[in-house]
């Protein structure tokens, strides 16, 4: 391919992006038809992103976090992974707003997993409250910081807030993984 058909790839996903980002201000309610025709759309986006990058050209940084921004909107395990893959690339090449995504990716795989996060960037519902995802001690916020991730103190603030002004979804159409999660937090008592 050559440089003109590279120049068009981006751009394609430059359109992408900020088509998902629009439709995320404001983010539709969990469960409305909205948020599920909203979640259609992601669908044909990550197609269409996963398309371009098997083409095998090379990305500027801030295309591939635009890239990645739209994977990690998947509930695909290796979306998710190529969105962190992307993002560090792009962080490591400087692109400053991937630090960020890079951290947020990867607690998202991490989550999806059902396993603590490292950066605690993910607040997830629990049938009564918003509540930041279960979070690896070992990471202090100094080394979120690095990575442009707000203390854990400010992310519970973020999941009190959104538990006040968010209605709570409805668990019975939650994934697996948060399912698991929330039978683990009652027989812990921290429900």
């Amino acid at each position: 391919m050559g440089a003109a058909g590279h120049v068009a790839l981006r751009k394609e996903i430059a359109t992408l992006y900020r088509a998902d980002q629009a439709e995320r201000t404001p983010h539709p309610a969990h469960g409305s038809a909205e948020y599920r025709a909203l979640r259609e759309r992601d669908v044909v986006r990550q197609k269409r992103v996963r398309a371009i990058l098997a083409t095998g050209g090379t990305l500027k940084p801030s295309t591939q976090y635009q890239a990645a921004m739209i994977l990690q909107h998947s509930d695909a395990l290796a979306d998710i992974w190529q969105a962190h893959e992307l993002t560090r690339a792009s962080a490591e090449a400087g692109y400053a707003p991937a630090r960020w995504l890079t951290a947020a990716s990867l607690d998202r795989w991490l989550m999806y997993q059902g396993r603590p996060q490292k950066f605690g960037t993910q607040i997830a519902p629990d049938g009564k409250r918003q509540r930041v995802w279960d979070v690896e001690p070992s990471t202090s916020d100094e080394e979120r910081a690095r990575s442009d991730v707000p203390s854990l103190a400010q992310m519970q603030r973020r999941a009190d807030e959104l538990t006040r002004t968010e209605t709570m979804p409805d668990m019975k159409d939650a994934p697996p993984w948060l399912k698991e999660a929330v039978r683990r937090w009652q027989a812990e008592g921290s429900w």
